[in-house]
């Protein structure tokens, strides 16, 4: 099988960003007086749009509560919360790597597109992904929609497309859409949780992760 386009999931697959969506969440709570979920289950929701997320942790909340939420939840994370959410070590290498030796890059993110379009310029990364989807363009993970519209986008077929996630969501999607995937255990969910959706490797460090494509695309 060989890939031509890698589709990368953002928060914990690229930017080690757990603390800073846990703390904006309970920060988005305590605003609204409402109970502060635990650590465990916003690790948990991790990965999906932002109003399932919310809708996961507050189960029996109105909708207009959930929407204040979200504001809250957006307010403290684009602005007010100092938690930094830098790139995994290497990332930046190994992206630069990947795209000089050809291959289309691209995302397919639970993040919102504001949220991400910051992200990309604050790292400097907008100039390697050819496409991105965000939660909020389309529907979210683990729907595939957002991947059928990539490969649309870019006309290329499932079985030449590769995702990259850390979490079950990413996975499932991937699956859903008839697409390999390979999972990484450095980000939220452990490699337990995502070796039940069969990825074609999981991978402990974005070491691990270039050294696999390239091996496996060099063999491709």
């Amino acid at each position: 099988m060989q890939y031509q386009l890698l589709i990368f999931d953002w928060d914990g697959t690229l930017m080690d960003s757990e603390a800073r969506i846990i703390t904006c969440i309970k920060a988005a709570s305590r605003d609204l007086k409402q109970p502060e979920p635990d650590e465990t289950a916003i690790r948990n929701i991790i990965g999906l749009g932002l109003q399932e997320a919310l809708a996961a942790l507050f189960p029996t909340r109105e909708t207009s509560l959930l929407t204040q939420l979200a504001e809250r939840y957006r307010y403290h994370f684009m602005m007010a919360d100092p938690t930094p959410s830098p790139l995994f070590p290497g990332v930046e290498t190994m992206l630069s790597d990947l795209k000089q030796r050809g291959y289309w890059l691209a995302i397919a993110t639970g993040k919102g597109r504001t949220g991400l379009q910051k992200a990309l310029r604050e790292t400097g990364l907008e100039q390697m992904f050819l496409a991105t989807r965000c939660a909020g363009d389309t529907a979210s993970k683990p729907h595939p929609q957002m991947l059928f519209e990539l490969l649309e986008e870019l006309g290329t077929g499932p079985e030449q497309a590769l995702m990259v996630g850390d979490t079950e969501y990413d996975l499932q999607m991937a699956k859903n859409a008839n697409m390999p995937a390979l999972a990484v255990s450095y980000g939220v969910h452990e490699r337990r949780r995502l070796l039940q959706y069969d990825p074609v490797e999981c991978v402990d460090s974005v070491t691990e992760l270039h050294n696999w494509l390239q091996i496996r695309l060099e063999h491709d």
